[in-house]
């Protein structure tokens, strides 16, 4: 029994042991967004837009934030792009943090959707770049070039920390964990 667990190739996130540097990249990021969305399975729009103090953050806002940081990042930084909709015409004047408010006005299903839409046009995006090497369109906000190697490290930081928030949110509606 205990040679078998030598013979896995694979670490809990999918991600193989031994890969090139792309694969692994894009397989612990995969990780996290599958892990998001595992977050927010079965949940309704009450429980999604439930805070827990002493933050306003919910669910719901996760989802819709992660869906805008996949097309800024990706989309607008990487690939050049303008803002896809709703992030397109988004009162970012009147509301900076609009992606997390608005989201109550969501229903479950619209927000999981604009978030996987998003990875999907984020993976044609990572794909179409061809290397971790390209360098992005668009640069920081101080004018530095951004690769894609960078991007993705990025990302995964930003879902690893988001996927911590919604381990315990999901924890404290429902008492699931590991899902």
């Amino acid at each position: 029994m205990t040679e078998a667990l030598f013979e896995d190739t694979r670490h809990p996130t999918g991600a193989p042991y031994v890969a090139d540097e792309s694969t692994t990249l894009r397989t612990f990021l995969d990780f996290h967004r599958a892990t998001l969305l595992r977050q927010v399975a079965d949940l309704d729009h009450d429980q999604l837009n439930r805070p827990f103090p002493p933050t306003t953050m919910t669910l719901a806002g996760l989802l819709k934030h992660m869906a805008y940081v996949e097309d800024i990042w990706f989309g607008v930084r990487l690939a050049g792009n303008s803002p896809v909709p709703p992030f397109d015409t988004a009162p970012w004047s009147d509301d900076k943090d609009w992606e997390f408010t608005s989201a109550s006005e969501d229903d479950p299903e619209t927000l999981c959707t604009l978030l996987r839409d998003a990875i999907a046009r984020s993976n044609g995006l990572t794909d179409a770049a061809g290397s971790l090497d390209q360098i992005a369109a668009g640069t920081t906000r101080d004018g530095q070039s951004i690769s894609l190697r960078w991007i993705l490290v990025h990302m995964i930081e930003e879902y690893a920390r988001h996927c911590g928030h919604a381990d315990l949110m999901r924890e404290a509606i429902d008492g699931k964990v590991d899902l």
